[in-house]
């Protein structure tokens, strides 16, 4: 069996892996050659893909990466792996999606499976994406070829997750697109959940994004009415789930970051739209998790008030880029935010992570692309934690003079001025 790949992501590549590792030969697609050259060269560009797991596939001759998508021609099945972003309007943006399927439906033959994992709304594969195909390549989905949609299930940073053992939910065109898609899948993914449709697939993805959205956008609501009380959320939360049973514990942030939580639920927002109805707690939970950001801000206005200063003028330190901890993804990440709006209150800003030594670029905040780590120093202002890496938890902040605002409520060794927001 051969296989292709598209995009290779943090999603793409530990399938690819995945797939090779089962013995199914994989090509790689992505129109970042920078990417395909580092496969090729058994080199990983993600944090938690080890490279020799990498070289280990592309030496035993089961894994390669190229640019060229004409290669889809003697495949026996395509799985499209590409971001599926909001634009400016915080609308959803499948143009990927699409623009992935123009390319490959020119080289689809008869019998081909293709799978959808980006996540998206409702109708977004058995409508946009199979009139793509449908356009391009002269075939019939249902007959011709087989068209699935199954939803990533990625959990970066999480030693526990393991791409073949997290249940695949698969949902088809046609009960014949299901079962080449099970045959499939089955070949390197331990446990497979069939549901009636692409559609019913695509809204369990958005419901499961949707719950963790909803409840963080509870605690979050919490956070900022327990404050006032004089009533720290943490200790809250893990006196509440010492209860063995109705009770799941979400914790509160400076924002929502990653590619799901914060994006998926308008996806179905907007959708939900066009048949006419409301989504009024999903709008108010994503009300209240863009609106932390401003939270964190006037602690840290507080913290610096405190010490007779001033936002403006300050040198901040903001420790984490990642919207995760122990991570390399910095998608959608709220330091950004916090970045954007200290900068617009005078402050000069700069930040620390482990895993991000260099600003990549990117579509939200392509103007920070180039800043490097800076070393944590007592030099700064203020000292703002966003992201519970482990080197923060344990590193020793108690001789430290500068302000320290811990978003997290993780530091073991505080500082004399320290505040949690």
């Amino acid at each position: 069996m051969k296989i292709a790949i598209v995009g290779l992501g943090y999603v793409g590549l530990p399938l690819s892996v995945q797939f090779a590792r089962s013995g199914v030969q994989v090509v790689g697609l992505d129109i970042d050659q920078s990417k395909t050259d580092a496969i090729n060269q058994g080199e990983s560009y993600i944090k938690h893909i080890s490279a020799s797991d990498i070289m280990t596939e592309v030496t035993g001759g089961r894994l390669t990466a190229t640019t060229d998508f004409s290669k889809i021609s003697n495949v026996d099945a395509v799985i499209i792996c590409v971001p599926t972003p909001l634009n400016k309007n915080r609308e959803p943006d499948i143009s990927f999606v699409l623009n992935s399927g123009r390319e490959i439906a020119p080289y689809l033959r008869k019998g081909i499976l293709v799978a959808l994992e980006s996540s998206t709304y409702p109708g977004t594969t058995d409508e946009d994406l199979l009139k793509v195909l449908e356009d391009g390549s002269r075939l019939k989905g249902g007959i011709d070829f087989h068209l699935v949609f199954s939803p990533e299930r990625e959990d970066p940073g999480n030693p526990d997750s393991k791409v073949a053992t997290i249940p695949k939910v698969i949902g088809g065109l046609t009960p014949s697109c299901l079962v080449r898609a099970q045959e499939i899948y089955g070949k390197a993914i331990d446990t497979l959940v069939p549901v009636s449709s692409c559609r019913a697939a695509e809204a369990t993805k958005l419901l499961e994004n949707i719950f963790r959205a909803v409840n963080i956008a509870l605690v979050n609501e919490l956070k900022v009415v327990y404050a006032s009380m004089g009533i720290n959320i943490w200790e809250v939360i893990a006196a509440a789930k010492t209860k063995p049973f109705g009770f799941m514990p979400f914790y509160p942030g400076p924002g929502l970051g990653g590619h799901c939580i914060p994006i998926d639920p308008f996806y179905l927002t907007w959708k939900a739209r066009e048949f006419g109805q409301a989504t009024r707690f999903i709008e108010l939970a994503g009300e209240i998790n863009r609106s932390m950001p401003n939270f964190v801000v006037d602690r840290v206005a507080e913290a610096l008030n405190d010490k007779g200063k001033a936002v403006k003028g300050s040198r901040i330190l903001i420790l984490g880029l990642a919207y995760k901890s122990n991570v390399d993804d910095d998608r959608e990440s709220p330091s950004y935010v916090l970045m954007e709006k200290l900068e617009a209150r005078g402050a000069e800003v700069h930040y620390h992570d482990p895993h991000i030594p260099v600003i990549r670029s990117n579509r939200e905040h392509a103007h920070f692309a180039g800043r490097k780590s800076h070393p944590i120093t007592d030099e700064f202002s203020l000292i703002l934690l966003a992201t519970a890496h482990d080197g923060y938890r344990e590193f020793d902040f108690s001789n430290f003079e500068a302000a320290l605002v811990d978003t997290r409520d993780c530091i073991k060794k505080k500082p004399k001025y320290y505040y949690v927001a």
